[in-house]
């Protein structure tokens, strides 16, 4: 990630021509930073990584799925749906993903540790291995019907295309849909429910072994920032961004996830500051009083890039976590204004400065160093 990233976002030469920058301006300063996140994912509290998932196929070959994580914006549902119709071979149109509701998956752990997917979507997968297993035996039976001779058998039974049929003869098929038709006369159960728990997750606080995290989720980000040294303020002028989401499963969705992570973790490093009076009351109650970004603070130069060709081994589709990660690349804009304020002493003195960056900050830093 490193090699990839100082390459494509030219950090030196930009870091040559930030220095040259602030030898020719007297009022204006910037800073330009490099900065990696190691996030590990598994909830803490260990017995929270499980999850459970209902699955109903329906005699036309139309799937319902009801899995145990929250839809808040994020694109559960549809990298769910994702996964059912890649397990089952099928297309995204046969697939509906329910509203999540305890009377179907109960117990649920809260979706949460970026976790969501990995759990739900295995729990989901686990449901639909069950049913797959049930009609391969089916489909054994009804290819060897229609195709005398040949020796099917359930274990080369695969789900593609809206097909099912045996690895070994591709060109004697039979239609998902068809399957399906015919599971309820024969007395095949169409509905499983499924359930999944990370495994190997442990950890002894007071001797400080075991093993917390199933995997880690890795970034790295390079930001460039202005800064006025007569008011304090500051904008971005540009973020690259490499983040692993191992392979992903929807890469519109992740590339979406890392920038809004990259946005918000910016905001808490930059401009919402809590504040209260003497007597406790939370002044910064309210958006008017407590700044979170807006369009108006996204980078200028905003360069996304996932990580390809590093597949996550024991994970659904072999993915990554991708929800909160990136949050904390938004300290490369902390650092990055850090070492513009920094500039003012020509990188001599190390700035006292705090988290976040307000403007009365970045004001107070500059006047300490003149």
């Amino acid at each position: 990630m490193y090699e990839k990233l100082v390459i494509s976002s030219g950090y030196h030469a930009r870091r040559q021509e930030s220095n040259r920058f602030n030898r020719e301006n007297e009022f204006y300063k910037r800073g330009i930073s490099l900065t990696p996140v190691k996030f590990g994912i598994s909830f803490t509290t260990a017995f929270m990584n499980q999850a459970g998932a209902l699955v109903n196929i329906y005699t036309d070959g139309t799937v319902l799925v009801n899995h145990g994580g929250t839809e808040m914006g994020q694109g559960l549902h549809t990298k769910i749906l994702q996964i059912a119709a890649t397990e089952l071979g099928i297309g995204p149109e046969q697939v509906r993903v329910n509203a999540t509701n305890t009377s179907r998956v109960p117990n649920t752990s809260p979706t949460a540790a970026s976790s969501g997917s990995d759990l739900n979507g295995m729990a989901v997968k686990n449901a639909i291995e069950i049913i797959k297993e049930r009609l391969s035996g089916l489909a054994v039976t009804e290819l060897a019907s229609q195709h005398p001779g040949c020796n099917f058998k359930k274990e080369n039974i695969v789900f593609r295309e809206r097909n099912v049929y045996d690895i070994e003869f591709p060109s004697h098929v039979i239609s998902f849909a068809k399957l399906c038709s015919l599971a309820r006369p024969n007395q095949i159960s169409l509905s499983s429910t499924g359930f999944y728990k990370t495994p190997g997750i442990f950890f002894d606080r007071e001797t400080g072994q075991g093993n917390p995290f199933f995997y880690f989720a890795y970034g790295m980000a390079v930001s460039e920032v202005e800064i006025d040294t007569l008011t304090g303020a500051h904008r971005v002028l540009r973020t690259d961004i490499i983040h692993d989401v191992g392979n992903s499963i929807n890469e519109g969705i992740d590339i979406g996830q890392v920038e809004g992570g990259f946005i918000q973790g910016m905001g808490w490093c930059t401009t919402e500051e809590i504040k209260w009076d003497n007597e406790g009351h939370l002044l910064t109650h309210s958006p008017d009083t407590y700044k979170i970004p807006t369009i108006n603070d996204i980078p200028g130069d905003f360069r996304v890039e996932l990580l390809k060709d590093v597949p996550n081994p024991h994970t659904i589709h072999r993915s990554k976590a991708v929800g909160e990660p990136p949050f904390m690349l938004g300290l490369s804009v902390w650092l990055a204004i850090k070492d513009a304020i920094s500039a003012v002493a020509g990188h001599e003195k190390e700035p006292e400065f705090s988290l976040p960056a307000t403007g009365e900050v970045i004001l107070m830093a500059v006047e300490r160093l003149k």
